[in-house]
């Protein structure tokens, strides 16, 4: 229960963290492209854990005696894991990210928290069980985030759709981390997912974006915040926190971000 307890507490920790990132996401959008943001932040956030890598080095789920064949399998499954959740962190993150010029801060705060039911529904094709106590507490989580962010009338928009399909993203990765946390140090694969999602889209932002380095550097605190604080620390809670809790009870856990995402606006 204290295991448990600690995940979840660890969870809405990180929650808190994306939810006051919200504000550094839109003013650093102002200045920079969707690509030229998430890359150099994601790219921060991995610098920064290199050092907390070797820190927590001795947090591998291997014996320190375990043969070569052990380690070698421990190693393709870390690059593995780091390898998946960062395509898929790349694709959320961008999507989110473009979904933001084309529609409002709060229903894409509400469409992106999706992943609440997404991923228990997704979860019973893998075959994971769902306590109907815990179905309830997610569909009362989607109406109070309803009520919070939508407004009467509003129309589904070209913003909304890739929003949408940004929430799919984050439901894979909560799926993805559920498998890799487990078996491999979670600091080391969050290192690795920022560096993969950093360096797919840097290229992008060079190819698509028009990059005004003077831009870049007048929002150097949005990024610096976004990298430190949203990839280094609460992707990091998110991943080390996963081992001591289920997918659903996660998601729930993590959904109010977006409660702080309205909160930063008013």
């Amino acid at each position: 229960m204290k295991t448990h307890l600690k995940g979840n507490l660890m969870l809405l920790l990180a929650a808190f963290i994306w939810g006051s990132t919200f504000v550094a996401q839109k003013s650093g959008m102002d200045l920079i492209g969707p690509f030229t943001f998430n890359g150099i932040r994601c790219l921060i956030g991995g610098l920064v854990l290199i050092p907390v890598c070797f820190l927590f080095a001795k947090n591998d789920p291997i014996p320190e005696n375990a043969s070569a064949e052990e380690k070698k399998s421990y190693n393709k499954t870390l690059l593995l894991g780091g390898l998946c959740c960062g395509i898929v962190v790349f694709f959320a993150s961008n999507l989110q990210q473009f979904g933001l010029l084309y529609t409002t801060a709060g229903k894409s705060g509400f469409i992106t928290v999706l992943y609440v039911v997404l991923t228990p529904v997704c979860g019973l094709f893998l075959k994971q069980k769902v306590r109907p106590v815990t179905w309830l507490c997610v569909i009362m989580a989607l109406f109070g985030l309803y009520l919070l962010c939508f407004k009467a009338g509003s129309p589904i928009n070209f913003g909304d759709i890739l929003t949408f399909l940004g929430a799919l993203g984050f439901t894979a990765h909560i799926l993805v981390i559920d498998y890799f946390s487990p078996k491999v140090n979670g600091v080391k694969m969050s290192c690795l997912q920022f560096l993969v999602c950093g360096c797919i889209s840097v290229p992008l932002a060079f190819i698509f974006e028009e990059i005004d380095w003077a831009n870049v550097f007048n929002c150097w605190l949005p990024i610096l915040y976004a990298g430190v604080l949203s990839c280094g620390v609460a992707y990091t809670l998110q991943i080390v926190a996963q081992k001591d809790t289920t997918p659903v009870v996660a998601c729930i856990m993590m959904s109010m971000e977006s409660v702080l995402q309205l909160s930063a606006q008013l």
